[in-house]
């Protein structure tokens, strides 16, 4: 049982040691989301996010989890990172020297860790530059800078403190990563999604006190919430098994081989991926059209909220390109084609080679269709109503994407570590918990 599974994390120290590793280390960056950047106002700040309520600047704030809003030294979040990681995988694909590295192994995994470093620091401070400038030219209502004291002083330390805010969270992410449980980076925008949930509930509940939002609202976005996670969970466990059959094969006196088992293609094999790669590219221009006072990028800006079509259609074209891109950068169909043809493997009424490598592209194209359909669907639909609802916080698909899926692969590592030490997981035999 459930119960069962959790009381047998205590008996494995390694795994309680990772998982305090992994709570030690999101408390740091909780703790840094906190910590405001030198030389703004505080107060004036609070006033200019509370006019831009519904645009992309509250998506932002999510993955930042809430740091943006504050400008603290976290403000730029994980996402200069995302975006490299982005540039990184695209140009893999077209640059034959990265080609080669991503086939060497853990070593060629390395240098592209490192290049990916490298472009998160240099987006980092063109990101950086481009909010302290911004920043500069805000006021509020009342004529008030945000700014205390502009000037080159104010954009270098601007800078400076964001570009080191944004590499620490990287550091953090790659330290979950290798000495905690789960993967860092997807665990430090978990953290910052769940930690804004209950903000919004006593936002939500202080609106149903001054009879600005009716309980029928509130109860329907509950009821949402729950179809929606249902829908997360029962998709993200659906696999199409392809069947291999074995050949028999005698060596000496014994025959080896002749067994059937199955090829499992997840519907959703990229994950929450698709979602946070559209969301960081959008988030580029909305954020510089949200500083920039020039008349056609306000436009652009403004029109682009959250719950417009503007901002939406877009959003699933991207959804489902980063779908069908990541997967073929996860999965290639003649890697296993190959290797089934190198250990007797084939499927049954397709010839081994080149035939069942087209038939697994042509299964995983249709499959990856109906996954990118299905998160479009739970990224856009979500957000789209809780926005004309008037919920007070950004919760839509896109977050309840992220958070039941980072939840579904933390577990299934943790599991992993249980049933290989010879504990009983999470559940009874036969109903696991699988991760991507």
């Amino acid at each position: 049982m459930v119960g069962s599974g959790f009381g047998n994390i205590l008996k494995i120290p390694e795994l309680k040691r990772r998982i305090l590793v992994s709570l030690i280390l999101i408390g740091v960056y909780r703790v840094g989301v906190h910590i405001p950047t030198p030389g703004i106002d505080g107060a004036a700040l609070a006033d200019f996010f509370a006019s831009q309520r519904g645009s992309l600047l509250g998506l932002f704030d999510m993955f930042s989890g809430g740091a943006f809003e504050r400008l603290s030294v976290f403000a730029l979040g994980i996402m200069p990172y995302i975006s490299s990681s982005i540039i990184l995988q695209l140009l893999t694909v077209v640059v034959p020297h990265l080609e080669r590295l991503s086939k060497e192994g853990a070593a060629g995994r390395k240098k592209i860790t490192q290049y990916t470093r490298y472009g998160t620091v240099i987006l980092s401070v063109i990101q950086g530059f481009g909010i302290s400038v911004g920043l500069e030219a805000m006021h509020t209502a009342g004529g008030s800078p945000v700014v205390i004291a502009p000037g080159w002083g104010f954009r270098i330390l601007t800078v400076i403190t964001l570009t080191s805010g944004t590499a620490f969270i990287m550091w953090l992410g790659e330290q979950i990563t290798e000495r905690g449980i789960g993967n860092g980076i997807s665990l430090i925008i978990f953290a910052g999604i769940v930690a804004r949930f209950p903000n919004g509930v006593f936002k939500t509940l202080r609106l149903v006190q001054n009879g600005d939002m009716p309980i029928f609202e509130v109860l329907g976005v509950l009821v949402l919430m729950v179809a929606v996670i249902f829908v997360i969970v029962f998709v993200e466990s659906g696999q199409r098994r392809i069947p291999v059959q074995y050949a028999k094969r005698v060596v000496g006196r014994r025959m080896y081989g002749g067994q059937s088992t199955h090829l499992p293609l997840k519907i959703n094999s990229s994950g929450v991926i698709p979602p946070i790669f559209a969301s960081s590219v959008l988030m580029v221009p909305a954020t510089i059209g949200s500083f920039v006072d020039v008349p056609w990028v306000k436009y652009v800006a403004d029109h682009m909220m959250r719950g417009s079509w503007a901002y939406q259609l877009p959003y699933v074209i991207l959804i489902v390109f980063f779908c069908y891109f990541y997967t073929a950068v996860q999965f290639n169909p003649v890697d296993v084609a190959d290797n089934l043809k190198k250990y007797g493997g084939f499927i049954p009424g397709i010839r081994p080679g080149k035939s069942t490598a087209n038939y697994i592209d042509r299964v995983l194209t249709r499959i990856t269709l109906g996954g990118a359909v299905y998160v479009s669907a739970v990224c856009v639909l979500p957000s789209v109503l809780s926005f004309r609802l008037g919920v007070p916080f950004y919760f839509g698909g896109t977050a309840l994407l992220i958070v039941v899926g980072v939840a579904i692969d933390t577990l299934a590592q943790m599991e992993s570590h249980m049933i290989t030490r010879n504990y009983e997981g999470f559940l009874k035999k036969g109903m696991r918990v699988t991760g991507r």
